[in-house]
């Protein structure tokens, strides 16, 4: 399958090209260390992993927030931010702003060494929280990201419900909206399958938690697993790469596209480089609009209108429900 075939595939079902909308979120990738070395993971990020954001990069993207009031979202994402040395001047930043910030948190974080004050400090900043939990029963967890991560995730969310997120109400936020700091927790298959429909699953998800564990969340988000690094290794590893391929392109969903994430949003590399989105990145696939980094760039509107980098991957956000950073699109 060639590299422009999605996008002659939406120009076909849609009748129009995709193209950028006004960009709202600026998504960073922190760094790649990470505590986990999960067998999905698409980032390949890992506690050996050195790459992560510097000061000066940092600060940069700061600036642009200041200098861009459209850009209403700064959503940070790793590996495991938390753990990247320049994590808590980005929410501070970015909160001082005004800004929303989401932590895309892997929940084991919250007991290494030096982040036992991570989970308070997010809700004194009222950051959101986008939680990893694959499932809701410990086989399939563990079977995906490692022995004890579940219990380990259980016992994070349970730190956070006391903290009021996923709760009515916290005395610990700066502005804490009638509905509480936001949890929301994120769903991705086990193989090669599209999710559940997600508002079912989220019932499922919601029962279960509650009755064996007490825990409280927003909302579940279901991720469709891309066909790229670890996933893609998987796949080829087990001959299912066509099929899964496969799957997605039969599962196309015209209906999805307007909403796609790519549209609304800029990646941003831990090291400054501008990328149509955080998988295209991991690719190495540049934003097709120009400039390219952090550092040639003051006004986003100027990615408005522009095309998007494409590949085979991208079918995998317009399969079924649809895909993306907030879950399924349709």
């Amino acid at each position: 399958m060639t590299l422009h075939r999605f996008a002659d595939t939406v120009s076909e079902r849609c009748r129009r090209p995709l193209l950028r909308a006004r960009v709202t979120t600026l998504q960073l990738n922190v760094g790649l260390r990470c505590d986990l070395a999960c067998h999905h993971c698409h980032v390949e990020a890992g506690p050996k992993r050195t790459e992560t954001m510097d000061r000066r990069t940092a600060d940069r993207v700061l600036a642009l927030l200041a200098a861009n009031p459209e850009i209403t979202t700064l959503d940070l994402t790793g590996g495991a931010p938390e753990l990247q040395n320049e994590f808590r001047q980005l929410v501070r930043g970015a909160r001082a702003l005004g800004r929303r910030v989401i932590d895309r948190c892997n929940l084991t974080v919250f007991d290494t060494p030096g982040q036992q004050d991570t989970p308070e400090f997010l809700a004194q900043h009222d950051v959101q929280i986008v939680a990893s939990l694959p499932c809701y029963t410990s086989e399939n967890v563990e079977q995906q990201r490692g022995r004890g991560v579940f219990a380990r995730s259980i016992e994070s969310l349970r730190r956070l419900n006391a903290l009021g997120y996923g709760r009515p109400g916290s005395p610990l936020a700066q502005d804490a909206s009638a509905s509480g700091l936001r949890l929301d927790l994120v769903y991705n298959p086990l193989g090669p399958s599209l999710p559940p429909p997600q508002s079912e699953l989220e019932g499922r998800y919601r029962a279960e938690l509650r009755e064996l564990f007490g825990i409280e969340f927003d909302r579940l988000l279901t991720i469709t697993n891309m066909p790229i690094k670890r996933f893609a290794h998987q796949l080829a590893r087990d001959g299912r790469t066509n099929e899964y391929q496969a799957l997605l392109v039969n599962h196309f969903n015209p209906d999805t596209v307007p909403e796609l994430m790519c549209r609304h949003l800029v990646s941003v590399s831990w090291d400054g480089r501008l990328f149509d989105c955080d998988f295209n990145q991991m690719l190495q696939i540049p934003a097709a609009a120009k400039p390219v980094t952090v550092w040639e760039i003051d006004d986003f509107d100027t990615f408005a209108g522009e095309a998007i980098a494409t590949g085979p991957h991208c079918f995998g956000c317009t399969a079924g429900s649809g895909s993306s950073c907030s879950g399924a699109l349709r």
